[in-house]
Order: structure tokens, then C-alpha cells, then sequence
């Protein structure tokens, strides 16, 4: 008996012949080679290396064959899945790169930009140097004392010694909002100082008094350059047993060295108040030119116009008749009291030339001032 011929194959799948692998193996390359993007790229990958792709269905054929046409077919599907998948792996690396690329321009971010469409405020700058102001005198022992903006005619004049015949009760000078309805009861004004908050102290505390008492003010001025018609002011009030002239300089020292520098130097000259006796206009030494520039003009001064000084307010004793008013005992205590007008303050500090800036609400104005809290 002869022995089989294992050179013969019986079996001819249409899937294995050579030609049918070589043009599925083009079909997948071409497939990749045109994909646009990686979405197209994972069709293509789907369509021609899936479970149900012609080379994958190709492989499975192959256990079909005889074994002698086994390992022949098995080299050529090999060598064809091969191909595609070093062509798919290619394909993907170039697609991958031209995205990241794109990326990098597309999204890219300027990081100099704000992060967000609303800008960053400011705190008003009248805002901070009052809780400035406050600070100072908190730290020597006052109490912050507040009162209404809407006041009675008797806090605002008749308690602080204002006769009924000053010119500053004249409606050139107050906003009144109820006039005097008889003879002895008192109008509604919009205060004009905050110096009926002073009073409303001494009614509401027993001596020793000591309050600093910040707010705002009424009067009517127009608009300009240097006057407003709503402004601030703080003004200061303690009473007790023995207080002289000396404490209330001293007082006024220990402030503006505080708020300008050390070394500054103060001065009164006399003047006129209703509600204080002896007063005095307060003045401080310059504190940009220490007035060096007084008689120097080669070297002026626009703080103090190269006159050494700067005029901040008003103080002096607290007049006996405001203290009998608020019923305390003028031959037992004694007080001195000064005020000055905050945005006069901030023009002069800060070099603030037009006080329409402040009030104007513009941001441009707040914002180089910082955020100080």
C-alpha cells in the first residue's frame, strides 16, 4: 500500500489565496491612511482589524486546512495583520500629534488676562483712613460713639450754645427738613456737624466721657473743586476732673504722628467757637517739607503751599454752658473737644486735587488705594 501525498491540498478557500490577502491588507491601509481625524481612524480600525473584519474572518479559515497548508496560510494572514497593525499604530501617532498641536492653539490660555468677568473693587478710601482714624484713638482709650444723620434742632444747635440768631441755623447754611412748629419745640435738620453726637454722649454716660465720633455731614455748599455737600467728619470729646489745654494738645500730637510720621509739630492759634472755650484753629507742620519751603522758591510746596503749615480744624475747651446743657457740673469737670473734616484729611495726605473724585464712585479712583483692610 502507498503512502498519502501530503504535497496535494483538496482544499481551496477563497479567503487565504494570496491575492485576496494582499488586497484586504491595501484595503486597510488605504482606510487608515485616509482617516481624517481619530474618530475616522477608530472606524477604519473597527472595519478592517474588528472580530468581523475579512482578515480576522481569514485567520479563523485557516484551521480548515490540511496541515501540510497550514503554516503557509498562517504566514501570509500573519504577515498581513502585521502590516495593518504597524500602519494603524503610525497612522494613530500622527494623528495624536497634529491634535496636541492643534490644542496647544486653539485652547490656549493667556494667563495675564482676569480670571473672571467681574473686576476686583476697592474699599472707598474715605472708608479706610476713618477706621484709621478710629483706630488711633481706640488704642488710647475711646469709645467709638455714633447718632442719627437726621437730628433735632436742639442737638445740633441749641444744646452746643448756637444762638437763635446764627447765621449758620439759616436755611443758606442747613438743610432743614421740619421747620420749629412753636415757639418752644425743636425743627429737624440735617446735621451739620457731628457734634450733636458729642452731646448725646454726655446725656447718655456718666463723666468720665472719652468718644471719637466719626459720620456724616450736611451743609449747603456746591460741588466743586474743594467743597461738597455731603462730606465726613470725626470729632473727638473727652470729659473729665481736671483736663487742661495740655491734654487736649498732647491728644492732638499723638494723632497726627500717628497718621503722618514722627517728629510733627502742632499749633493753635485762638479763634472763635459757640460750643468751646478757649478755641483754637489746629494746625500741623507739613509733613512733605517739614517747612523748608517757606521763603525757598527753588524748592516749593504744593501740600502746604510753601507755607509750612497745614490747617486741620478746630478745637479747644468745651464751653461750660454745653456741659450744663448735657447736665454735668461744669465746676467738677472739664473737657476739650476738636473735629476736622476727613476728605480735607484725604486731599492733603494723598495729594487729592478735586473732591468731586471721591464721590463720583468711579473705581479708577478707589482702586490705587489698595485693598486695605
Amino acid at each position: 500500500m502507498s503512502a498519502p501525498n501530503k504535497s496535494y491540498d483538496p482544499v481551496e478557500v477563497e479567503a487565504l489565496k494570496p491575492e485576496e490577502i494582499e488586497r484586504r491588507r491595501d484595503e486597510a491601509l488605504a482606510a487608515f491612511a485616509a482617516a481624517a481625524d481619530l474618530d475616522a481612524l477608530r472606524e477604519a480600525k473597527a472595519a478592517h482589524m474588528g472580530d468581523r473584519s475579512p482578515l480576522a474572518l481569514a485567520n479563523r479559515e485557516i484551521g480548515a486546512l490540511p496541515p501540510q497548508a497550514k503554516a503557509e496560510a498562517g504566514k501570509r494572514v500573519g504577515m498581513a495583520r502585521g502590516a495593518v497593525n504597524k500602519a494603524l499604530a503610525a497612522r494613530q501617532a500622527e494623528l495624536e500629534a497634529e491634535r496636541d498641536a492643534r490644542v496647544l492653539v486653539e485652547e490656549a490660555v493667556d494667563v495675564t488676562l482676569p480670571h473672571d468677568r467681574i473686576p476686583a473693587g476697592a474699599r472707598h478710601p474715605l472708608t479706610t483712613l476713618c477706621e484709621r482714624i478710629e483706630d488711633v484713638f481706640v488704642a488710647m482709650g475711646y469709645e467709638v460713639a455714633e447718632g442719627p444723620e437726621v437730628e433735632a434742632e436742639w442737638f445740633n444747635f441749641d444744646a452746643l450754645n448756637f444762638e437763635p440768631d446764627h447765621p449758620a441755623r439759616a436755611m443758606q447754611d442747613t438743610f432743614f427738613v421740619e421747620g420749629r412748629q412753636g415757639k418752644d419745640e425743636s425743627g429737624i435738620v440735617l446735621r451739620t456737624h457731628t457734634s450733636p453726637v458729642q452731646v448725646r454722649s454726655m446725656l447718655d454716660r456718666e463723666p468720665p466721657v472719652y468718644v471719637v465720633c466719626p459720620g456724616r455731614v450736611y451743609r449747603t455748599d456746591e460741588l466743586d473743586a474743594t467743597h461738597t455737600p455731603v462730606f465726613h467728619q470725626v470729632e473727638l470729646l473727652a470729659i473729665d476732673e481736671g483736663l487742661t489745654m495740655a491734654d487736649l494738645k498732647g491728644t492732638i500730637e499723638h494723632m497726627v504722628r500717628s497718621l503722618f510720621g514722627e517728629g510733627l509739630t502742632t499749633r493753635l492759634r485762638p479763634n472763635y467757637f459757640p460750643f468751646t472755650e478757649p478755641s483754637a484753629e489746629l494746625d500741623m507742620e507739613c509733613y512733605v517739607c517739614r517747612g523748608e519751603s517757606v521763603g525757598n522758591p527753588e524748592r516749593p510746596c504744593r501740600t502746604c503751599s510753601s507755607e509750612g503749615w497745614i490747617e486741620l480744624g478746630g478745637c479747644g475747651m468745651v464751653n461750660p454752658r454745653v456741659l450744663i446743657a448735657a447736665g454735668i457740673d461744669p465746676e467738677k469737670y472739664s473737657g476739650f473737644a476738636f473735629g476736622f473734616g476727613i476728605e480735607r484729611m484725604l486731599m492733603f495726605r494723598h495729594n487729592v486735587e478735586d473732591m468731586r473724585d471721591m464721590v463720583e464712585g468711579d473705581v479708577r479712583f478707589t482702586r490705587p488705594f489698595g485693598m486695605e483692610i
